[in-house]
């Protein structure tokens, strides 16, 4: 038989005395430390904690918002495939736009990047899109206009790879702002002389098209902008599709004066202009 002790558990009130004689034990303990190590203890900085971000003003996060939107209603309207065009607008001081490489469906108003009228990009922000060049010299081109949406549509990109401006084959490319929807030269993405031809191209007219590139549409809103770049991709389409059958019956110059002159009383905004 072994000769160890069965020990008998602890009853309630003999772990309470365990406790308090552990406590008494600890405190103790803490009255024998010396100066040196209370001093110590209290030389021991605290975490800093993270400085909280500045809340974004409601009126800034519902424009960034609505730039995402209408990134998102652009690629789902097939005007730009994958992570492919770009969004703007203007903002006191420059710009928002969309950030480089990021898929729309992930976009939170905070991924949206600020650029400033010069060029300079306050730190702490995404990478805006390579195209923020152009935007900006659309902007400064374009008193007159604050939003801008530039996509890489299939029939637009087919005629500006084909190196061909769209001309008043039907009387609605007066949309546009002129007599035809012009095309702009090449340039390699994301430089200044692409964003030099751009400016150039939208100084008359809300949207051209960008040779071995696609499309660039301007207005007055977000939601002018998208629409805008929708027409052109249908008059794209419709123009295609009538080189496939000849050459093409175009209207006049005089005949494109008119409808120009009509088009600045079409539609509701036209009961608030001045009457002659």
């Amino acid at each position: 038989m072994s000769d160890r002790r069965i020990r008998k558990p602890r009853s309630g009130a003999a772990r309470a005395q365990a406790k308090v004689e552990t406590s008494a034990a600890v405190s103790a303990a803490l009255r024998a430390a010396g100066p040196k190590q209370k001093r110590a203890a209290a030389a021991k900085p605290a975490k800093a904690k993270p400085a909280r971000k500045a809340a974004m003003p409601a009126a800034e996060k519902q424009q960034r918002q609505a730039v995402i939107d209408t990134a998102l209603a652009m690629s789902r309207q097939g005007l730009s495939p994958g992570r492919s065009g770009n969004v703007s607008c203007r903002w006191p001081g420059g710009m928002l736009v969309t950030p480089s490489g990021m898929a729309y469906e992930e976009l939170k108003p905070a991924d949206i990047v600020f650029v400033a009228d010069d060029g300079s990009l306050p730190a702490g922000q995404r990478k805006p899109s390579s195209e923020w060049q152009f935007h900006l010299a659309a902007y400064h081109a374009r008193l007159d206009r604050h939003a801008i949406v530039h996509t890489h549509s299939m029939h637009a990109t087919v005629l500006a790879c084909a190196h061909k401006p769209i001309p008043a084959f039907h009387y609605m490319v007066a949309v546009a702002g002129g007599m035809d929807i012009p095309l702009v030269p090449y340039a390699t993405f994301g430089t200044k002389e692409l964003a030099d031809f751009v400016a150039g191209g939208l100084a008359e007219r809300d949207a051209c098209l960008m040779a071995n590139h696609g499309t660039i549409a301007i207005g007055e809103t977000l939601g002018q902008a998208l629409e805008l770049a929708h027409e052109v991709e249908i008059l794209a389409e419709q123009y295609w599709k009538v080189l496939t059958l000849g050459k093409p019956k175009l209207l006049g110059t005089d005949e494109m004066k008119v409808v120009l002159e009509r088009f600045k009383g079409y539609g509701q905004r036209a009961q608030d202009a001045p009457k002659s």
